[in-house]
């Protein structure tokens, strides 16, 4: 017992350095999104890809802000695998509504397994321009999303774009917890990932912006693994280019996701990042201080020495959290912190159980995975 408190102790010590860690990375790049980055004689064309699967909270207003865009020559291509999709009448809509802007492809029959990158290697074929953006068709943008996403592209030695992601203000607990974790843990962790590597060595999928040439150059789609966006960067980087991190921070609310969907979700992703990552993925038990903290008051019977330590943990945590609400402009998150101890304890459930097993279930799909990130479909 002794030794395993002395454990608990230890995992509650990292993830204070681990939150400390955090909310200096964050400070950091908020430090960075307050230079504008962007050379007003670049404006090549853009073709924007967007993979669309169903219809999601907010589906209208979301594809609406894509096609809507302050930029001088741009294309929004939408592709859809099946013909019967509900998200097709809106598409063709939006279509109608901006004709030589919008253009959609449907009954996209599957190249492989993993149906967005199939879409989009349609789409690519299509695409007019050199400048590509990939974007998921749940995110909502501003109309300088483009001109932002991609100004870094005017240097040649960025072979990627990418963008953190968070829903500003969610309404139900779902989204909520959703956006708390993206907020208080995906960002700073991935904000600490490019300090450690002296640069971001993945790209999230959310938004990916590269040009042509450079994604044919490091090898193009893969069409049968998950957790492409972080093999996409990894490939980038081995091919000797630049990953930026841009100042952009996408819009993306779950809507009213249940508890069970979050949980399906972030299951996925955890495994996506083991298959992808590896053993590093087991160094994230240090970024659940509270769980542990109540755990070692349960163990020690409340003594003061484990209530101080716990407190002070605490404190550290809820600190670090609202270094991230404020410096990503996400004061409607405030509310929200009395459900932060459920978030990690969630987080801690989901990141054990994909520490183990190679089942997700995506999109209506249950797939295996396997070695280094291939998809295998499960009948």
């Amino acid at each position: 017992m002794i030794a395993f408190q002395i454990l608990l102790v230890v995992l509650i010590f990292g993830a204070a350095a681990f939150y400390i860690a955090c909310g200096l990375c964050i400070y950091q790049f908020a430090e960075e999104r307050q230079v504008i980055l962007r050379d007003p004689d670049y404006e090549p064309g853009i073709s924007l890809l967007v993979p669309a699967c169903g219809v999601d909270t907010g589906a209208w207003e979301n594809w609406l802000s894509l096609c809507k865009q302050d930029y001088p020559d741009y294309e929004v291509l939408f592709g859809v695998t099946h013909p019967h999709d509900p998200a097709i009448p809106i598409l063709q809509q939006l279509a109608t509504a901006f004709p030589g802007h919008v253009r959609v492809f449907t009954h996209l029959e599957p190249r492989g397994i993993n149906y967005k990158d199939s879409n989009l290697s349609y789409l690519l074929e299509v695409a007019r321009h050199e400048i590509i953006v990939f974007a998921d068709s749940d995110i909502r943008v501003s109309p300088d999303y483009l001109a932002t996403v991609t100004a870094p592209l005017a240097d040649p030695n960025v072979g990627l774009v990418t963008c953190c992601f968070l829903g500003h203000q969610p309404q139900f607990l779902g989204a909520a917890l959703a956006s708390l974790g993206r907020c208080v843990d995906f960002i700073p962790s991935a904000l600490i990932a490019r300090t450690l590597d002296r640069g971001l060595r993945f790209a999230v999928g959310a938004t990916i912006a590269t040009r042509k040439s450079t994604l044919a150059d490091f090898g193009g789609l893969h069409l049968n693994r998950i957790g492409s966006d972080y093999n996409l960067g990894k490939r980038a980087t081995l091919a000797g280019y630049r990953i930026k991190l841009s100042n952009y921070v996408l819009e993306s609310d779950t809507g009213s996701e249940s508890l069970a969907d979050l949980f399906k979700r972030e299951l996925r992703w955890n495994r996506t990042i083991r298959f992808n990552r590896g053993r590093i993925y087991y160094a994230q038990i240090f970024c659940h201080g509270l769980p542990f903290a109540l755990l070692l008051l349960l163990v020690t019977g409340w003594q003061p020495w484990a209530i101080a330590i716990s407190l002070s943990i605490v404190l550290i945590r809820y600190a670090e959290a609202l270094m991230a609400i404020v410096s990503l402009n996400s004061p409607r998150l405030l509310p929200w912190l009395w459900v932060l101890p459920l978030r990690d304890f969630l987080s801690l459930v989901v990141w054990g159980m994909g520490a183990f097993g190679d089942r997700v279930y995506w999109r209506g799909r249950r797939l295996r995975i396997e070695a280094d990130g291939l998809l295998q479909p499960i009948e």
